[in-house]
Formats: C-alpha cells, structure tokens, sequence
C-alpha cells in the first residue's frame, strides 16, 4: 500500500513539473513574440544605412554607431525644418505632468465627494462622468477646438493640459471613486464629530490612504497623455507641438533616401518615458489595481 502511494505521489510530482515547464515555455515563446519587435529597433537603430542594405534583419550591427539617435534628438530633416525630437520632448513633459497632476488631484476630490459626502444626484453625475469615458476622440475634436478658441487657448501647449485635464477626468474620478468605496464611512463621520471640515478630512485622512490608486491614475494618465497623437496634432501648431506629433512628422518625411535607423531610434527615444514607467513602477500599477477590489 505503501508503495502504491509512493508511486502516486511520484507520478503527481512528475506531471507538476512537465506542466511547470511546459508553462515556462510557453511564457517563454509569449516574451520572444513581444520583445522581437524591440530587439529589431534596437539593433537597427545602433546600425549605419550600409548596414541595413546588406539584409538581415536580426542581424547584430557590424559597427555600431550612435549617429541616429544623436541626430534624432538633436536635429533631423523634417519637411522645410530641421528639428531634432528633444524641443518636443520637453513639449511632452510640459503637457503631461502639470495635466496628470491637474485631473489626478480632481478625479481624487471628485470620488471623495460622491463616496463619503453623498448628494441628491450624485449617481447620475457619476453616471455621466462614467459616460464621458467611452465617448471616442473623434467625437470631441470640434467641439474642443472651438472651445479653445473661444478661451484664446488654440496652438497652444496650455490648450493641450486643458484638453487631456477634461478627457481624463472621467477616468480618474472612476478609479477614486471604486477605491474610496472600500474606505469605511466611519472615518469621515468620526473625523466630522471631531470638528474636521471637508477639506480637513480630504487631505488629512484620505489622500494618505490613496498612494495605491494615485500610483494607477498618474501611470495611465501619463501614458494615455504621452502617447496621444490625434489631439496632439489637432490642437497644437508650430513648435508647440508634442513629441508624437514630431515623430511622425520624422518618419513621413520624404528627404530621399530612407533612414530607417534614424526612424527606430526616434520612436524609441519618444517611446522610453511610459516604457521606464511602465519597467519601474508596473508592479506598483498591478497592486493598485487590485488594492481596492475588497471592502472592508
């Protein structure tokens, strides 16, 4: 009986361990099929046109040059101008940061208000807030631009924190709002016994227990910002553009002969911000999601 069950046991252990390795492997062929892509930008960004001529595609450089990525930061034909990305990189930070603070902080006051300081029809805001998420971009463009126009606003980066402030305030109010749900309701109404006013209680007791879902709202406000294009180019102009805009204006360009390594290079440099975010911050973003998903 014994060795019945020794033989169970080791037959179990061996079927656990082909199937952890044949997990590994298929994770394995998921993480080549994702990072192929980047591995080709990579080596032909850090190869010269010769290079590239010859074929192979992921083949390393024989001589690996960082003319491309200096030329694409600091200055590439694009069109009649000759502009590098790093004007329009600091273009990007401009419209990101002051806008992802901007909706951050609302969507925090917005959830605080229809969770803990309930009202006669705050579920039908919220319902329409809710709603102006799904609304597609498309959708807005006219309206935004008029309403930029009106405010003297239109071509300008101030334009654009206006426009993604308004766009994002939908999402950041539904993930304070779903997070401030799970928050017990007794420690606004002791605070209140206690002679604590909204603002008090906001700032002193909760904005410190938001750090999870202010970690997820500033990650998907910076890369929904970041990687915009269509309200980029639809609401900015001239040097004022965001960094999007620029790379496209890099890879369009027709100056003759094709630079691809120019091109890879420039989309990396617009694409490593939310990429470093994403490496350094990503688990931060996972338990965020996860850390209002039970009351009590």
């Amino acid at each position: 009986m014994t060795d019945v069950r020794f033989s169970l046991g080791g037959a179990r252990a061996t079927r656990m361990t082909l199937g952890r390795w044949l997990l590994f492997i298929i994770l394995g062929l998921f993480v080549f099929y994702f990072l192929t892509p980047l591995y080709v930008m990579i080596i032909t960004s850090l190869k010269t046109l010769d290079d590239i001529r010859l074929g192979g595609l992921m083949n390393p450089p024989s001589q690996i040059t960082f003319e491309p990525w200096i030329k694409a930061w600091n200055g590439a034909c694009v069109g009649i101008q000759c502009e590098g990305l790093r004007g329009y990189f600091w273009n990007s930070v401009k419209i990101a940061v002051p806008a992802v603070f901007i909706s951050t902080l609302l969507g925090a006051i917005n959830g605080y208000v229809l969770t803990k300081w309930r009202f006669c029809g705050a579920n039908v805001i919220f319902a329409l807030m809710l709603f102006g998420c799904f609304i597609p971009f498309q959708v807005v463009l006219m309206p935004m631009a008029r309403m930029l126009g009106l405010l003297g606003l239109a071509g300008s980066i101030s334009g654009l924190v206006l426009v993604h402030v308004v766009y994002g305030i939908g999402f950041t109010t539904l993930f304070f709002r779903n997070y401030y749900v799970t928050i017990p309701d007794e420690l606004v109404k002791a605070a209140t016994i206690d002679g604590a006013g909204f603002f008090t209680i906001f700032w002193r007791i909760i904005l410190p227990l938001s750090i999870p879902i202010i970690v997820v709202t500033v990650i998907w406000q910076f890369t929904q910002i970041w990687n915009d294009f269509l309200f980029g180019v639809s609401f900015s102009a001239g040097g004022g553009q965001p960094i999007t805009v620029a790379l496209n204006n890099i890879v369009n360009s027709s100056t003759g002969v094709k630079e691809y390594n120019l091109d890879m290079a420039s989309a990396i440099i617009a694409g490593l911000p939310t990429l470093l975010v994403y490496v350094f911050a990503g688990r931060y973003f996972i338990r965020g999601l996860t850390a209002g998903s039970v009351k009590g």
